[in-house]
């Protein structure tokens, strides 16, 4: 038979390193979500664009054209229609574009949501430049409120040629917050 006080330790010992490994785990897990998306937002993987603001170029290559397809989803269950107010636009690389979209909260609550934006092919998610766009802040609405949101952006001439066309996705999200209801207090 062992002596007591050693199993004790070794238990004590074992238990300590349990938690550790379940400090850490949970440490890694909460930090994997922003250094996943400051990689993307570094490397446009995935199609992410950053959310820095662009500089306005100066100069469009006149003898180019590419088309920008306009897609709006929203998350499985979130109570919004979201849909770009056109299909699609042929712009010229260095020219500054607005488009819109349109956006209306379903529900008899208010709502703050947060669209998240993409871009295929992802190659071309670092020469679509952004200068102000309705992804950069969450949007609070009132109950049933419809609004028209506008994202300005320019595709980067240094774009490889053979791309001619890129998609730029939008998904609106249900962002939990107070921010809705105390903006919706406000306009009332």
């Amino acid at each position: 038979m062992q002596p007591v006080e050693p199993v004790r330790r070794s238990t004590r010992a074992l238990t300590l390193r349990l938690a550790a490994v379940a400090v850490g785990m949970f440490g890694f897990g909460f930090l994997l979500v922003p250094l996943y998306d400051l990689l993307c937002d570094i490397t446009g993987i995935g199609g992410r664009t950053s959310d820095a603001v662009a500089a306005v170029p100066t100069q469009a290559d006149v003898n180019r054209i590419v088309t920008v397809e306009f897609i709006a989803t929203v998350n499985e269950y979130a109570p919004w229609e979201f849909r770009p107010v056109v299909a699609s636009m042929e712009v010229r690389p260095g020219q500054l574009n607005q488009a819109t979209f349109t956006a209306h909260n379903l529900s008899n609550r208010a709502l703050t949501g947060q669209a998240i934006p993409s871009v295929t092919p992802n190659a071309s998610a670092k020469y679509l430049k952004k200068t102000d766009c309705f992804c950069f802040r969450s949007q609070d609405f009132a109950p049933e409120e419809t609004r028209e949101l506008t994202v300005q952006f320019y595709i980067d001439p240094a774009m490889p040629e053979y791309v001619d066309r890129l998609t730029l996705s939008y998904t609106m999200f249900v962002k939990p917050g107070d921010g809705a209801a105390a903006a919706a207090a406000t306009r009332s």
